[in-house]
This record gives C-alpha cells, structure tokens and sequence, in this order.
C-alpha cells in the first residue's frame, strides 16, 4: 500500500491486518464451543447452531448499509463507530443464560463488526492500484489467518477448561482496543458522491458482472463457511474435546497465513481465473474427504485444503469484487460480503437438523457437490470478465 496516504506511526498495511485480525477473532470464536455452549445452556445443539446462524445472517445483512454509511461518514469513522459497538454487544454474549438472548447479542455483535472487514476492502480498492490490489487483498488474508487461528484454538481451550463465555470477554476488549489503534489510520479522499443513498444499489442491480460476483459469494458463503463452522463440532461428535476439535480448526488459519504469501507470489504470474480454479479443487478434495471421515487426522488435511481454497479462490473474488464496478466500490463490496455472510446464515439453517442428528458425512457430501458449479462458474465468469473502462491499473 502506498506510503503517501498516511503519515501513521502504524502503516495502513499493518491496520487493516489487525482490523480483520479482530473481527475473525470474534467470528470464528463460536465454532469450537457450540457443543460447550449446548451442554451449559442445557438446550440442543441445533438451537446453537441457529444462533451462531443469527451472527452470520445479521453480519451479511447489515453490509450494503455500513456501505452506504461509509460513503457519507467516512470509512475510518464507520469503522471505529462500528467496532465500539461491536465490542458492548460482544460482551454482552458472554452475559446471557437463554438461547435467545445468546441469539440476539451474537446477531446485534455481527451487524456491529460487519462494517470491519469490507471497510478495509474498500480502503485497499481506494488506495491501491489495480494491479497491485491481489497482492495487498492477500496480506489482508494473513489478519483473518490469523484470528481464525487465534480463535479457533483459544476458544477450544477456554471452552473445556474455564467458560466459553471468556472468549467473548476477549473479544470484546480486543474490539476496544482496536477502536484506539484507528485512530493512526488516515481517511482517504472520498470519491463518491451519490445524490441518492440508494443510487449505488441500483448501478449494482445493472451491471451483470456485479450480479454475478455477488450470487457466487452467496454460494460461497455457503459451503465454504458453512464447512468451517460445522467442522469442529463434526470433529468433536466423532470422540474429541473442545480443545483437540478447536486446535484442528486452527490449522486453517495456519494454511491460510501460508498459502496467502504463495498466492500472492502466484498472482503475478497466473490469471486470476486459474487462482479460482486451483481454490475450488482444493475446496472440493476437502469436502470430500470430510464426508468420508472426521476424524482428527483427516479433519486437519481437510482444513489445509480449505485453507488453500480461501486464500486462492475467496482473495480472488473479493479482489474481483473491488474491480467490478468502480464506481459503486463500497457498495459491491459491502454486497460481496453481505452475500457470503447470508449464504453461510442459510446454511447454518438448513444444516442445523443433520448436524444434530450427526450426520456430518451427509452435510459435507453436499458441500462437495455445490462446490463443483461454483468453482467452474467462478473460473469461467472471471477468464471472461474485463476491467471497465476507467479502473487504473
């Protein structure tokens, strides 16, 4: 990212990791404690699950309009109103003793750190030329590698040996923290002036490429992180604590925190078309062998291929995303994340009833099935796409 829109103590680079650091911090907090949670609550595990939905569903639905917040108020103070928020709600999860409650501070927390990571999106496409952006959307893949890990392992741990409850804690005062360190994180010029908030929406409604960008996240969304929430519960059904099904999970963010330097290498030799080819393969291999075993062992090989298929194929449509339709950026980029968050939302809701029956082959058979028609709708849609005219490179 260029040096010239900031004079930080802290680069923009380094912000905008710790920025999605946070927020997959709290994202992916839920995953290794839904049974820990079921068993404290003393309720089924599908009404858990149906709450961490409510997370993924409101986190989706609130991101057109922290877009259209952004464009008014400024992507910096959006996200540091956001994030404090964010931080009150989260806290206020670790405070409840019903299902519902649970379900409506975890909803109100994900309609609150929805403005994170899209915001830091649209700082990159605002700030960083075209050709170059795969590279900077990358190592903002290392924030969330990261956090998924951090997470994943330390929500396991807490869950089995002190309270889930905790990891919330964390994470709210996480957020606060976060809330200080923007304050080093320049604005950018505003570039859009809409005369109407709604005007962005309707350039997105006609443009095809947008449409297609958008219903791909969906599809997205739901197989990819609707495998990775189940995945630790899965592995957990099969004879596992919390701690050991969380430390598994983990090793996703670790693929990720990889992979995600040798893409970005990669993305200066290879069309982005072949980027999404090679991440929805790797997607496919790990569906399949989760619907073959959970056990710990393959559940780790399944995680490092998801891991490859996030930092290839996910960087490459959200790097597609911010090129799309520049001159509505926030709000295809609010929509890309919205629509994965609202696919994941919906498959929380429709695998909540196998999962606890413990049917996790059945669940993942299909994940692997859906993958197939995404990955080669994606690879052909973006070998055919062309930057518009306009997009610098």
């Amino acid at each position: 990212m260029s040096a010239d829109v900031t004079d930080a103590r802290i680069s923009p680079r380094r912000l905008l990791q710790l920025t999605a650091f946070v927020s997959t911090l709290d994202r992916f907090a839920m995953p290794p404690m839904l049974i820990a949670m079921a068993r404290d609550l003393d309720v089924p595990l599908t009404q858990i699950v149906q709450a961490a939905g409510a997370y993924f569903l409101a986190y989706g639905l609130m991101q057109p309009v922290w877009g259209m917040v952004s464009d008014r108020l400024g992507l910096v103070r959006t996200m540091r109103l956001a994030l404090m928020l964010a931080a009150v709600m989260t806290t206020a999860a670790a405070l409840t003793g019903t299902p519902l409650a649970l379900g409506l501070a975890r909803g109100l927390a994900g309609a609150c750190f929805a403005a994170a990571i899209p915001a830091s999106l649209i700082y990159i496409g605002d700030t960083v030329p075209a050709q170059r952006r795969q590279r900077d959307v990358t190592d903002l893949m290392v924030g969330v590698a990261l956090g998924t890990a951090v997470a994943s392992a330390g929500a396991g741990v807490l869950a089995q040996l002190m309270s889930w409850r905790i990891a919330f804690v964390v994470t709210g005062l996480a957020a606060l923290a976060l809330v200080v360190a923007l304050r080093h994180l320049a604005e950018p010029p505003r570039t859009r002036v809409q005369r109407h908030p709604f005007a962005p929406l309707a350039q997105v409604a006609r443009s095809g490429p947008a449409r297609l960008v958008l219903s791909l996240a969906f599809v997205e969304g739901a197989v990819l992180l609707g495998m990775l929430t189940l995945l630790p519960p899965a592995v957990e059904a099969a004879g596992v604590g919390a701690a050991t099904a969380g430390a598994v999970t983990a090793v996703f963010g670790v693929a990720v925190f990889g992979f995600a330097r040798v893409v970005g290498v990669l993305s200066r030799r290879l069309h982005t078309s072949r980027l999404i080819a090679l991440g929805a393969c790797s997607a496919l291999v790990a569906c399949s062998l989760a619907a073959l075993s959970r056990s710990p062992a393959m559940a780790v090989i399944a995680a490092v291929l998801l891991g490859l298929a996030w930092a290839a194929m996910h960087s490459s449509l959200q790097t597609w995303a911010t090129e799309v339709l520049p001159a509505a950026r926030s709000t295809v980029v609010s929509l890309f994340a919205g629509s994965l968050f609202i696919g994941s939302a919906f498959s929380a809701l429709v695998v909540a009833g196998p999962a606890e029956a413990n049917r996790y082959g059945e669940v993942f058979a299909w994940a692997a099935a859906f993958m197939v028609p995404l990955g080669l709708l994606a690879t052909r849609g973006r070998a055919r796409w062309r930057r518009p005219e306009g997009e610098a490179a």
